[in-house]
């Protein structure tokens, strides 16, 4: 089964959170970690993370928080995913692992690269906006479609 790791998920309800609070200019990782419910020490150090990625921007001071560095639109859920684990692969093997003994003979790793392809594509198509937008536009049907699940 195909899951994503609890820091992604974190760090997608946290652009999420933003995405639904455009009013304010700057939100706190306490107001996100509280709201949701999560551990706040866990989810300052992905917000720093997101904002190293170029994600968010961090204010500092009184007001200080996190914002979006983009319009919630043109931010895919394969970026935040990528900013906080890396790379994404189904199976050591599609990333160039040399460890496998069997790969002159393999006839699953070109299918799996396929899915894997895939996956990220459908992660590309799915903004942060659709995640708050359940009316959007066909990328959130893959997801409708059992393909993937990116929502508790």
């Amino acid at each position: 089964m195909l899951k994503l790791t609890k820091k992604a998920d974190y760090g997608l309800i946290a652009l999420k959170y933003l995405a639904e609070h455009p009013e304010k200019l700057a939100v706190s990782a306490k107001d996100v970690a509280d709201a949701y419910k999560i551990p706040a020490q866990l989810l300052a150090k992905i917000l720093q993370q997101l904002t190293k990625s170029g994600l968010l921007k961090s204010h500092a001071g009184m007001n200080g928080g996190y914002a979006l560095a983009r319009d919630a639109r043109s931010i895919s859920t394969f970026e935040v995913i990528l900013a906080i684990d890396g790379p994404f692969f189904i199976t050591s093997c599609t990333k160039g692992s040399k460890d496998c003994d069997i790969s002159s003979n393999c006839s699953i790793k070109e299918p799996l690269a396929r899915v894997n392809e895939t996956i990220a594509g459908v992660l590309k198509s799915i903004s942060i906006n659709d995640l708050i937008d359940d009316n959007s536009a066909p990328a959130h049907e893959s997801a409708k479609a059992g393909l993937i699940t990116l929502t508790r």
